[in-house]
């Protein structure tokens, strides 16, 4: 049997802390469960605040956070999971930014934290604990952690162009 490994093991540790929190807050948009809004509620939520059409954003933020943050906890597909979760993120930053900083205060402290844990451990790699590790790291490419990234910084962009044009258009 091989030898543990602090690293490997802190990688698991941080992938299924995060992950969990994620799936979490994802599936409370999704799923209304611990005490969410569910897709209606919180498609509400999202054009209220500006983001149209309020049902695709809330989809997109719902499905980044629980997807990636199952694909995290996994180690499975760990580039495009840190991504999609660190995207999801960036868009609840843009959310909670005008509140300022900390999150005692509605601020954008917790979700930058999120977002930029998902983007280390896509970056870092999932470990030896791992579904990646136990395929032959399959999913788990140069190109897929390029790809992913790319992918998830055009995707944060347009929901905040969304935002900015929503709020554009209420404005008129």
């Amino acid at each position: 049997m091989a030898r543990l490994n602090r690293r490997d093991l802190g990688l698991l540790a941080l992938r299924l802390g995060t992950g969990t929190v994620l799936v979490a807050h994802g599936s409370q948009k999704l799923f209304g469960w611990f005490g969410g809004g569910g897709i209606d509620g919180t498609a509400k939520g999202m054009e209220a605040m500006g983001y149209h059409p309020g049902r695709q954003s809330a989809i997109a933020a719902g499905l980044g956070e629980a997807g990636g943050g199952v694909l995290l906890a996994l180690g499975l597909a760990t580039p495009a999971a840190g991504a999609a979760a660190a995207g999801a993120m960036a868009g609840a930053v843009a959310v909670h930014a005008p509140a300022g900083f900390f999150a005692q205060e509605g601020g954008f402290e917790y979700p930058a934290f999120l977002g930029f844990t998902a983007a280390t451990v896509g970056l870092a790699g999932p470990g030896r604990y791992s579904l990646d590790h136990a395929s032959g790291h399959l999913f788990d490419r140069g190109w897929t952690l390029a790809a992913a990234f790319v992918g998830s910084a055009v995707g944060a962009a347009v929901v905040v162009g969304r935002r900015a044009k929503g709020r554009g258009a209420a404005e008129s």
